[in-house]
C-alpha cells in the first residue's frame, strides 16, 4: 500500500480543518438567522394587526356591524399585481386579516383568510393553523371594549422562500468555495513545499565523497536547522567512512611487513636441511607472529576506538579500580622488563565514561612508558583530584620527545626515534581517540627534574 505524499496529507487536513469550521459556522450562522427572520415576521403580523385596530376605530364599530351579514372581503389580489410583482412573483396572496365581533361573527376580512376558522386565542398570542392545503402564522388582537378580536395571518409560504433562500445564501458558498479553496491550498502548499524538492535535487546531485555543504539560498527558517544538521551528519559520516579507508589502508600496509617475514623465515625453515639453522628460522618465524599478534591487538583496539566505544551508554566508572586492573594485566610485561614502577592512587575517584576506552587509554600510556625507558628506569603512574576534574599521570625517565614532535607523535604509526624496536606507533593514536570520546585535554610535558616524558591527561569528573 502505497503512504500518501506529504503534500496530500497536508491538503487533506486543511481541508477537512476548513469544513469542520466553516460547515459549524454556516450552520448556526443560517439558524440564527433564520430566528431573527421569524421574529421579524412576527413582528410584522403583530404591527398589521395595530394598524388595522386604528383603522377599524376610525371606520367605526357600529358601521361594521350594521353590515355584518353582507360580511365585507378585502380582495386578495390587487387591481395592479405589476406594481407589487416581486422577481416574477406577487406576495399579496400570503397575507391576510380578520376582525371578529364578540359572538364570533366575522365583520371584516381578506378573501385568503376568511376561511381560516376563529381559534378563539388569547390576547397577543401567536399561533400556527393549518387550513387546506396552506400553513398560517396567526396573531390575535382583542380590543376589549369595542368587543372585537383582530387576527393577522401569514402564509408559510413566504417563510419557507425566506429560509430557502437563507439556505442557500449560507451553504452554497460553502460548498461551492471548498472545492475551490482545496485547489488553492493545493497550489500553496506545493509552493510552501518546493524547499524541500530543492532539497532533495541538491541531494541527489552530490558526489560520492564529497564534503561540500548543501546550500539552498531561499531555504525557509525551518527548514535551516534541518540543513544544518544535515551537512554535520554528511561531515561526521564522510569522516568515518574516510577513517575506515585510511585505516583499511593502515592495516594493509602495517600486516604485510610481518606477515612477509613469518612466511621468509618458514620457508627457510623447510628448505634447511641443518636442524640448528632450521630451529632459528622457526623462532624467527614465532617472533614475527607474535610481533604480528600484538600489532593486530593495538590495531583492534583503535578500530574499537574508531568504531565508537562510545555507541553504548556511559557508566560511572571508578579510575583507582581500573588502573588496578591495567597494572594487573601487564605485570608479566613489569616484572621481566627490568624497569621500576611506582603508583600513586586515591582512595576512590569517579569519572563519568567508557570502561574499555579509558583502561586503552592507562595501558597504552604504560606500554609506551616501558618502551622507552632504559633497562633500570622508572616509571611513575599517578591519578589525583584536580580543580579541572581528574588528572591521569604518566612519567618516565627515558629519552623524552623533542617540542616539534609531540603533535605528530599522535598521528598513526608515528614512531619515537628512540624507540626499542617494538612499538608500532598506534599507542599514541588509540590515547588521543579516547582522550577524544571523554572531552579530556591531553599534554606531552617534560619530566620535572631530568630528562624524560610527563603525560597528563586531564579528564571531567562524573
Amino acid at each position: 500500500m502505497t503512504l500518501p505524499s506529504l503534500r496530500s496529507r497536508l491538503l487533506v487536513l486543511i481541508v477537512l480543518v476548513l469544513a469542520a469550521v466553516l460547515l459549524p459556522l454556516g450552520i448556526l450562522s443560517a439558524k440564527h438567522t433564520l430566528e431573527e427572520v421569524d421574529e421579524l415576521s412576527d413582528g410584522r403580523l403583530a404591527q398589521a394587526a395595530r394598524t388595522l385596530e386604528v383603522l377599524v376605530g376610525r371606520i367605526g364599530i357600529e358601521q361594521l356591524r350594521e353590515q355584518r351579514s353582507a360580511r365585507l372581503l378585502v380582495p386578495s389580489v390587487s387591481n395592479h399585481p405589476q406594481e407589487l410583482t416581486v422577481q416574477g412573483r406577487t406576495f399579496e396572496s400570503e397575507v391576510g386579516f380578520q376582525v371578529f365581533d364578540r359572538d364570533g361573527t366575522l365583520l371584516l376580512a381578506t378573501e385568503n383568510l376568511a376561511v381560516v376558522p376563529n381559534t378563539h386565542a388569547p390576547d397577543g398570542a401567536f399561533e400556527d393553523i393549518h387550513k387546506g392545503k396552506y400553513k398560517w402564522r396567526v396573531f390575535t388582537l382583542i380590543m376589549e371594549q369595542e368587543g372585537v378580536t383582530i387576527r393577522a395571518g401569514e402564509r408559510y409560504d413566504s417563510r419557507h422562500e425566506i429560509t430557502r433562500a437563507l439556505w442557500l445564501e449560507h451553504g452554497l458558498p460553502t460548498f461551492l468555495g471548498l472545492p475551490v479553496l482545496a485547489l488553492l491550498v493545493g497550489w500553496a502548499i506545493r509552493r510552501g513545499l518546493r524547499p524541500l524538492e530543492s532539497l532533495a535535487a541538491a541531494l541527489a546531485r552530490r558526489e560520492p565523497g564529497s564534503r561540500e555543504p548543501i546550500h539552498l539560498p531561499d531555504a525557509p527558517l525551518e527548514l535551516k536547522p534541518v540543513l544544518l544538521a544535515l551537512n554535520d551528519q554528511i561531515e561526521r559520516l564522510e569522516g568515518a567512512l574516510e577513517r575506515e579507508r585510511q585505516f583499511s589502508a593502515d592495516v594493509a600496509h602495517e600486516l604485510r611487513t610481518p606477515l612477509a617475514s613469518t612466511m621468509i623465515n618458514l620457508e627457510d625453515a623447510m628448505a634447511s636441511a641443518q636442524p640448528d639453522e632450521a630451529q632459528a628460522a622457526l623462532g624467527a618465524a614465532r617472533e614475527c607472529l607474535v610481533s604480528l599478534a600484538r600489532r593486530t591487538e593495538q590495531l583492534l583496539a583503535l578500530a574499537r576506538l574508531e568504531a565508537g566505544a562510545a555507541s553504548g551508554p556511559r557508566s560511572r566508572v571508578d579510575l583507582r579500580e581500573l588502573a588496578l586492573e591495567v597494572v594487573e594485566e601487564m605485570s608479566p610485561v613489569i616484572g621481566t622488563g627490568g624497569v621500576e614502577l611506582s603508583i600513586e592512587l586515591p582512595d576512590h575517584l569517579f569519572v563519568n565514561g567508557y570502561g574499555v576506552a579509558l583502561g586503552a587509554l592507562i595501558r597504552n600510556l604504560l606500554e609506551n612508558a616501558f618502551r622507552h625507558v632504559p633497562h633500570g628506569g622508572h616509571v611513575e603512574l599517578s591519578i589525583r583530584h584536580v580543580e579541572r576534574g581528574a588528572l591521569i599521570e604518566v612519567t618516565d625517565d627515558g629519552p623524552g620527545i623533542p617540542a616539534e614532535r609531540r603533535t605528530a607523535m599522535f598521528t598513526r604509526f608515528q614512531r619515537g626515534v628512540d624507540t626499542q624496536g617494538e612499538g608500532y606507533g598506534l599507542g599514541l593514536s588509540i590515547v588521543k581517540r579516547a582522550v577524544e570520546l571523554h572531552g579530556a585535554v591531553i599534554e606531552l610535558l617534560d619530566r620535572e627534574g631530568g630528562p624524560g616524558l610527563r603525560v597528563v591527561v586531564t579528564l571531567p569528573l562524573a
